[in-house]
């Protein structure tokens, strides 16, 4: 793709550098749009050509450029060559422009862009991503929301590409905060409360033994024996634990359907207590285990004593931590996948962490660590429900859902809708998603309700208010244009503006996948949408002659699909009315 644009210009480009077509097509870029001018379609950046030059004194690019445009010829494809700085451009025969962009779009359908030649000769993967991760009985906080959508993100755009991706949900659901969960149940504990609210109802459980625990030795002693109880395999207690773990394992899946999220594992630390033993085995015998006075045991990374390199990964009483268990999941899942790349999608403070994990599967010989990747994300100020700071997604949800039915019921254009609360959920969400995947991922920011659920400018309801806009377009006025339309018909200025747009879809896509920002396809969606709304004030279709209709209609619809695909990509469920 961009429509075999890309590679006709290559094949071209080919014959006159004397290098294979392949070499040169990602060096050939769709140029973004303009509003004062209309622009070429294609550029070449000459710099681009001289990376792979062995002479060193960097000749004048814009020379370059002239004498390689000298060289080339319009041809059937190619209507117009022109250079700019260090450039030279390709402007597409218009009409065939037009035809082949909209039938691409149409034909593709939910696959536009991804098949594009830029993706081409890429193996198909083994992807692991590790996302969201909460501990049970403890606050959903909002590093754990944006680890659920980025790495919902993350795994719809490998999906997208062919990978075969495997969804984990890393639970945090072992350590000392179930001795005092399994004691503050005995004592505080409702199984009617367990049941209907599991979530909830461990969280307040253990809030409430947490204190006991600071004023009463007794509960303290009491919440160690029992931790202490299932780390030997006790019975009873194991039961208890299970209980805790399924009940809120159920009550996730139902809250992160909510969300448009699913996993294919649910794993967690308990799975790992028996392994990261072995590990620890492995580690003492390549004798890079080292013990303290204190009784722990620590892996020196530096080799020369340096404290921000040691890592420890046993306590005094022999039991691991978090680290170890890491480690243990790390090589459990190369057994159990043979995964190409694992991903860990967390907040930047676990910066450190990974790489030190990462470091220590290199030094025990598993080469593959190198396949390991940690996608780290800033962190999100300021965000607070009606309750107060986030302590469960489904505050967040509810929030969402209250907030953008208020909006929805003060706004004259709102529709009459059969759902409107499951409406209200799924715009909501859009503009909570588009906030957070604007900028870059690694960036702090400061969270605002009101900035969030504005309409207009650069956000998700704007996002969401132009896709039920143009498919209100397509209702009225019916599909049976699809494929026979008139080319000439589509050559106003904000048209080509569209068309141009639309096929920089897969280079975006590209950009994406190489450096998992979402932030190139929000910024590209925003574009797009601003594009179509200005469109959608001159080029009518209601009272137009049929063939000019039908070829309007036939660009509308083109928009609203590559809108809709780019939008389930960040992880949006697009709405028809609002």
């Amino acid at each position: 793709m961009a429509c075999g644009f890309r590679r006709s210009i290559a094949c071209q480009l080919s014959r006159v550098l004397d290098l294979p077509p392949e070499n040169l097509i990602k060096s050939i870029s769709a140029v973004p749009i303009s509003r004062k001018e209309e622009v070429a379609d294609f550029q070449l950046s000459v710099d681009s050509l001289l990376e792979n030059n062995n002479d060193h004194s960097r000749p004048d690019t814009q020379v370059q450029a002239r004498k390689l445009a000298e060289k080339l010829k319009c041809d059937s494809v190619v209507s117009e060559i022109s250079t700019g700085q260090g450039t030279v451009n390709f402007k597409i025969n218009r009409e065939l422009l037009t035809k082949t962009v909209l039938q691409q779009v149409i034909k593709d359908g939910s696959k536009y862009g991804l098949k594009s030649e830029l993706f081409s000769g890429l193996p198909q993967k083994k992807i692991v991503v590790e996302f969201s991760s909460p501990n049970i009985a403890k606050k959903f906080h909002v590093g754990h929301l944006r680890s659920t959508i980025i790495g919902n993100f993350i795994a719809n755009l490998k999906e997208a590409l062919g990978h075969q991706v495997t969804r984990i949900n890393y639970l945090g659901d072992w350590g000392m905060q179930f001795g005092l969960l399994g004691t503050g149940f005995q004592l505080f504990g409702y199984e009617e409360k367990l049941q209907s609210s599991p979530l909830q109802h461990l969280f307040e459980v253990y809030v409430q033994v947490n204190k006991e625990a600071a004023d009463d030795k007794n509960v303290a002693k009491s919440a160690h024996e029992f931790f202490q109880r299932l780390e030997l395999g006790d019975t009873q207690a194991l039961a208890l634990w299970q209980k805790f773990r399924d009940l809120s394992i159920e009550e996730y899946v139902r809250v992160y359907k909510r969300l448009g999220v699913h996993f294919d594992e649910y794993s967690g630390e308990s799975f790992y207590r028996e392994k990261s033993q072995e590990v620890l085995k492995l580690l003492d015998s390549k004798g890079l285990l080292q013990k303290t006075i204190k009784g722990t045991a620590i892996v020196d990374l530096s080799g020369n004593g340096d404290p921000s390199s040691i890592c420890t990964l046993m306590r005094s009483d022999g039991t691991s931590l978090y680290a170890t268990r890491d480690l243990a999941a790390a090589i459990d899942r190369m057994d159990k996948y043979n995964f190409d790349t694992m991903i860990y999608v967390t907040d930047k403070g676990q910066k450190k962490h990974f790489q030190q994990v990462f470091q220590m599967l290199q030094i025990m010989g598993y080469d593959w660590a190198e396949r390991c990747q940690h996608v780290p994300f800033g962190v999100v100020q300021g965000m607070k429900t009606r309750k107060g700071d986030v302590t469960f997604l489904e505050d967040v949800l509810n929030e969402i859902r209250l907030r953008m039915l208020q909006n929805m019921a003060s706004l004259k254009t709102t529709k009459v809708l059969e759902n409107p609360q499951e409406t209200a959920e799924r715009v909501g969400l859009a503009a909570l998603i588009i906030q957070d995947f604007k900028g870059l991922l690694l960036s702090d920011y400061q969270f605002s309700w009101d900035r969030v659920f504005q309409s207009r400018g650069d956000t998700g309801v704007f996002l969401q208010y132009t896709h039920a806009r143009l498919h209100s377009l397509e209702e009225t006025f019916g599909c049976g244009y699809l494929y026979d339309f008139n080319t000439a018909c589509l050559q106003e200025p904000q048209s080509v503006s569209i068309l141009q747009h639309l096929l920089r879809f897969d280079e975006v896509l590209y950009r994406s996948s190489q450096d998992l920002q979402p932030r190139h396809i929000v910024s590209y969606l925003l574009t797009l949408s601003h594009l179509a709304g200005m469109a959608h004030k001159t080029l009518y279709v209601k009272d137009s002659p049929p063939e000019v209709a039908g070829a309007r209609l036939h660009l509308f619809r083109a928009v609203r699909s590559v809108l809709a695909n780019g939008m389930k990509l960040l992880g949006i469920t697009p709405v028809c009315r609002m």
